[in-house]
């Protein structure tokens, strides 16, 4: 029989909904997200105890005080094995899609009760909703709505919802049908028939269903961790992966304890809203005779003033005792969340969480999940995830790379290289190949030992070596999880039991073990792959530092496997306890591995000093100038700095006025204000050498390449050269010397300023119009754009200048610290270029956000500029 392709065509028709309707689905998510926090908020707010008192105190109201005792030990012992913070998620989470089902699931329950046509069309849809495997509903919700708690939720509604519905439909069905009768033969409408009659006397049947649908919601906690919903999910999932018993025992119990309250919970409000259950309550406590005083319950009104006196008392806890959190205004991050995403590999683990230490002691709130290696690339790709640090490539995640890489920035490989392999315990002492094990299935159980079935190690295991080596027909793949791999590891090593797992290097089996990597003589599992941190697209453009710092992160082995031992030494939920161990045995990698923009950087001699400091409009003299002020208030200076005309600024410096700039051009383009000023001034030297003047043109301007050139080509350019500011030497020296050499008199040059310049050869070059523009070197323009610069035969543009720093003559004096820093500065070209294309980058107005970036992408600058003792 033909195959029928209805995975193809569910697989189309989710697309389809993803590409048409994801306005629809992100109002969704933006909805339960944003209900799921104010819920979370609210239950998160009062210390444990006291939520743990006013969830009691709402038992002792349903139930009694004995259920109140209970209630409140229960709740107690949670927040005793340290899961409280997991289980308020997971009451949320359970709340939020209980509210939603019951409002979704009563009134279709109403209306399949009263048209047997939509009971009939209801019913193969609930039966597919509750018998569908809870988890596929994960693939189109991770899709449509991204990791975290909302994919959780919408899988909760639609496996919890049947239950509610059919309920709904039996308790009205079953109310008798001669009490309906006699409503309307009274002529009561039938919508005060449906809540005066109906509704009430199928109340207890209903509350059975409402029931039902919280239990159902519970089990699906597990469901919520996979997908990064955290809570209780969360920590299941982390043992099941880690096949850690504690964490699991206490995560399970935790559980265990929330289900019975709102089990019980649920079942007694039965008895206080229903005329039928109140009833039956009171039978019931006429029965016990002198054991009544423990089914008491305190009134409505004194239960509730007990919960808002709680409330008030938890409230004002808050106020009182809240403290500043924040990462304060000094901080890289100020606060900034970072989400970081992670397969629960161990150099994944310990990498992600060694970062989530560095992130947090720079001021950032990094949030980490663990995933499955599908979920992850997946989530990556929709923006859910920012970062992730372990991804195998070029060979082992090829396939999520080839799918979602235009969905991702590559931030470079920081272990290289890795290998992929099959491993077996050294007393296996002929088995050393891949070919070794043909033949050998019945020693091993026909079994190969795998980990995370969405691995890429596992996909090229089965899709190529088991082919390779003619092992498919032999051996079985057994998936699992990396823990669970291990932990079979070690019972069999301990058993001196034969047992091939997949494996791969670095890791710390190797050091734990005496296991042979069995050799790959034909490659099937590749050449081995770096280990590469992998952004969200755009990450890098929203968060530059993180980037960078991230760029250059570097790991070697030694350092890897230390690092892996001491996380796993410290166990599960204690991870940054075991980087922090670890970082203590490195003293100073944070600071390497992220150099802080806001370091605690050591004052200066003349800290609180304000030097005056004056710059001209040009690229270099705005970088420099900005560049000083910052290191200047990282040393505790407090400097003013002061945009002016070359002439002022000169002017300026004579007096006293100003008292340092760095952009003086000498000994030619400003030697007419070096004349004049020079008795005033103080040459504190170059910084900079060797720069040049020019006139340059487009080089898709054909036949132009020297000034005599322009001169033959007047009429291309209009007769004119866009020029710069008025008062530059530089345009003083066009107009007095380089104009009347080559003929160029009758060339009208404008003089509007570098950034009107910069923006007409911006205009002309978008057009491909020929222009002439007055330049020097260095600028940036000569990397954004192809430029010729135009020869000088004659030399009338002088001898090359350098870029100086000059004071006033009462500069040392007043300043001698900050003037023997200046006497020894200077920048490569390379250094100058970077940090103008940064601050370009940053934009006007943020000159400083630019300078901070360079600080940080050149660690050791600040310290190598203004030395401090």
């Amino acid at each position: 029989m033909p195959r029928i392709p209805i995975g193809s065509w569910v697989s189309h028709g989710v697309d389809w909904l993803r590409d048409h309707l994801n306005w629809l689905f992100d109002l969704v998510t933006h909805v339960l997200n944003t209900l799921y926090d104010a819920i979370h908020t609210v239950l998160a707010a009062p210390a444990p105890l006291l939520l743990a008192g006013i969830l009691a105190v709402i038992a002792w109201w349903l139930r009694g005080l004995p259920a109140a005792l209970l209630t409140f030990l229960g709740f107690a012992l949670i927040d005793s094995i340290e899961q409280w913070n997991e289980t308020v998620s997971s009451l949320s989470l359970v709340l939020v899609a209980c509210l939603i089902t019951i409002a979704v699931a009563i009134p279709l329950g109403i209306l399949a009760a009263r048209s047997r046509a939509v009971g009939s069309a209801l019913r193969p849809v609930l039966d597919l909703m509750q018998t569908m495997p809870a988890m596929v509903y994960l693939i189109p919700g991770i899709l449509f709505f991204g990791l975290g708690v909302v994919p959780g939720i919408v899988s909760t509604i639609v496996f919890s919802m049947p239950p509610a519905v059919r309920m709904t439909e039996l308790g009205i069905r079953q109310v008798d049908e001669e009490l309906v009768e006699a409503a309307e033969a009274f002529g009561t409408h039938p919508r005060r028939t449906l809540f005066r009659v109906q509704l009430p006397l199928a109340l207890p049947t209903i509350m059975a269903g409402v029931n039902q649908v919280i239990m159902l919601a519970l089990s699906m906690v597990v469901i919520a961790g996979m997908v990064g919903g955290g809570g209780l999910g969360g920590s299941v999932y982390n043992s099941i992966s880690s096949v850690d018993v504690a964490l699991g025992s206490e995560a399970g119990l935790a559980v265990v304890i929330l289900a019975m309250y709102l089990d019980r919970m649920t079942g007694a409000l039965n008895q206080r809203v229903s005329p039928l259950g109140r009833r039956a309550l009171a039978k019931a406590q006429a029965a016990l005779g002198g054991a009544k005083f423990l089914q008491w319950k305190p009134a409505t009104s004194v239960a509730m003033a007990g919960v808002v006196v709680l409330a008030l008392l938890a409230g004002g806890m808050n106020v009182l005792g809240r403290k500043d959190g924040g990462a304060g205004g000094t901080s890289d991050g100020n606060g900034r969340p970072v989400s970081l995403g992670y397969v629960n590999w161990d150099e994944g683990k310990a990498t992600t969480y060694l970062w989530k230490e560095i992130l947090e002691q720079r001021g950032y709130r990094p949030k980490v999940q663990a995933l499955e290696a599908g979920p992850l690339f997946a989530g990556q790709a929709r923006g859910d995830i920012d970062v992730q640090t372990n991804a195998w490539l070029p060979t082992t995640h090829a396939a999520y790379w080839k799918k979602y890489r235009d969905k991702l920035e590559d931030l470079g490989a920081w272990y290289d290289k890795t290998s992929l392999e099959i491993a077996v315990p050294s007393y296996m002492k002929d088995i050393r190949t891949l070919d070794d094990l043909k033949g050998r299935a019945g020693e091993f159980g026909g079994r190969i030992t795998g980990i995370e079935p969405g691995a890429g190690e596992m996909s090229i295991l089965k899709d190529k070596v088991l082919k390779d080596y003619g092992l498919g027909g032999e051996y079985k793949v057994q998936e699992s999880s990396t823990s669970s791999m291990l932990t079979e590891l070690d019972r069999s090593i301990h058993a001196k039991k034969p047992i091939a797992v997949t494996l791969w290097s670095p890791h710390w089996a190797y050091n734990k073990y005496d296991l042979t990597k069995l050799k790959d003589p034909k490659g099937s599992f590749g050449s081995g792959d770096s280990l590469h941190l992998l952004g969200r697209k755009g990450f890098a453009e929203d968060e530059p530092q993180v980037a960078g710092w991230m760029k250059k992160f570097h790991l070697d082995e030694k350092q890897l496997t230390s690092l892996e031992n001491d996380v796993t030494t410290a166990g599960a939920g204690h991870e940054q306890d075991g980087v922090r161990t670890w970082l203590g045995k490195n003293p100073g990698l944070v600071d390497k591995l992220a150099p802080s923009a806001h370091a605690a950087y050591a004052k200066g001699k003349d800290a609180g000093r304000a030097p005056n400091i004056g710059y001209p409009a040009w690229d270099e003299g705005i970088a420099t100038t900005y560049l000083w002020k910052n290191v200047l208030e990282k040393r505790g200076y407090r400097p003013d700095i002061r945009n002016l005309d070359i002439g002022p600024m000169w002017t300026g410096l004579s007096t006293g006025q100003i008292d340092v700039e760095t952009d003086g051009w000498l000994p030619v383009a400003q030697k007419q204000y070096w004349d004049k000023y020079r008795k005033d001034l103080d040459d504190l030297g170059p910084w900079y050498d060797k720069t040049s003047l020019e006139i340059a043109v487009p080089s898709y301007v054909k036949g132009v390449r020297t000034l005599d050139d322009l001169r033959t080509h007047k009429d291309l350019f209009h007769g004119r050269i866009i020029g710069i500011e008025p008062g530059t030497g530089e345009m003083k020296r066009l107009h007095d010397e380089v104009q009347p050499a080559y003929g160029l008199k009758d060339f009208q040059v404008t003089e509007a300023g570098t950034s009107a310049m910069l923006a007409e050869l911006d205009r002309a070059y978008a057009k491909k119009e020929p222009i002439a523009v007055v330049l020097w070197s260095p600028h940036w323009a000569y990397s954004k754009y192809h430029l010729t610069k135009l020869g000088d035969p004659k030399g009338t543009w002088g001898a090359n200048n350098q870029i100086r720093t000059l004071a006033h003559k009462s500069f040392a004096r007043k300043f001698p610290e900050f003037a023997g820093w200046l006497r020894n500065w200077k920048m490569t070209p390379e250094e100058l270029g970077s940090l103008e294309r940064d601050i370009q980058d940053a934009g006007k107005g943020h000159e400083n956000k630019g300078v901070e970036k360079w600080i940080a992408d050149h660690p050791g600058v600040v310290d190598r500029m203004a030395p401090v003792k």
